[in-house]
Formats: C-alpha cells, structure tokens, sequence
C-alpha cells in the first residue's frame, strides 16, 4: 500500500500558507497605525502652555514630596505656582507647563514643561517596530508550523 504524498503542495496552497499570515500581520500593522499613540498608552497629557517662570522657595531634595514655589507671568498677569520638585536655586528660570484650564486667582498647580507623561517620543516608533517583529515573528512560526506538518505525517 502506497501512502499519499503529502509533502507535494501546489503552489496556490504555498502561497496561502505564507500569505494568509503576512496578510494578517500587515492588517494587525496597519490597524495599530490608525489606532494611534493611545493603543501603546503613551498618549501625552496635555501639560498646557509652557511659560518661564522664576523660582521663589526652592525645597530639598531630601524632603518628604517636595514643592517649590514658583512666580510667573499668565495672560499679562503675575501668577504664583507650585512645582512638584526639588533641587532648584533662588530665582532660577525654568519652564514649567501651566495647565489650560487653570483658574484665574490663587495659587496653581504647574509641571516641569519637560518632563510631562508622553514626552519620550521614541517610544511610540519603536513599539510599532515591535509590533511588526512580533507579527513577522508569528506569520513565521505559523509557517513553519504548517510547513513542518506534512514532514512530521511522513515520520509517524
């Protein structure tokens, strides 16, 4: 008795069992492209506007949650502030993020302007590098898998 040959595949069957995981890893890529920064949960805060403003009491490092004090100028009015941080001398500029929806008298909350969540701008490209290694990565092993199959029914 002659055992069928599975090894011998036509070439649209080839063809399927590479494109049918290449073409659910490009829609895997193409859909996390239009879903945008927010898939990666890095989508930055908005920080609101950066302004130069002038240290007032710098606090120490070595506190327990230190604030400082900070005074700068918000629609051509002066503003004082506080600045979660440490580490700042007496009047020294920095530029902090004060927030768009900040109310018109007393004291506001501001950010360091830099260092708002979502400011590393690499991560965003280099997750979607990932993402397109772990598809490639997939659509591979899925055709090694199938590819392997038929050699492992000849072994058995």
């Amino acid at each position: 008795m002659k055992l069928p040959d599975v090894t011998s595949k036509t070439s649209v069957q080839r063809w399927l069992q590479v494109g049918i995981p290449a073409a659910a890893g490009v829609l895997v890529v193409v859909l996390a492209w239009l879903a945008g920064p927010g898939l990666f949960g890095i989508a930055g805060a908005d920080a609101g506007a950066p302004v130069q403003a002038q240290v007032t009491k710098p606090a120490e490092c070595s506190a327990a949650d230190p604030v400082e004090s900070v005074k700068f100028t918000l629609g051509g009015k002066p503003r004082e502030g506080t600045l979660n941080g440490c580490g700042h001398a007496m009047n020294e500029r920095v530029e902090v993020g004060v927030p768009v929806d900040a109310a018109d008298s007393g004291t506001i909350s501001v950010t360091a302007a830099d260092t708002s969540a979502g400011s590393q701008g690499a991560r965003g490209p280099i997750a979607l590098v990932l993402l397109v290694f772990a598809c490639f990565s997939g659509g591979m092993y899925a055709f090694l898998v199938i590819r392997g199959s038929g050699k492992l029914a000849l072994l058995h």
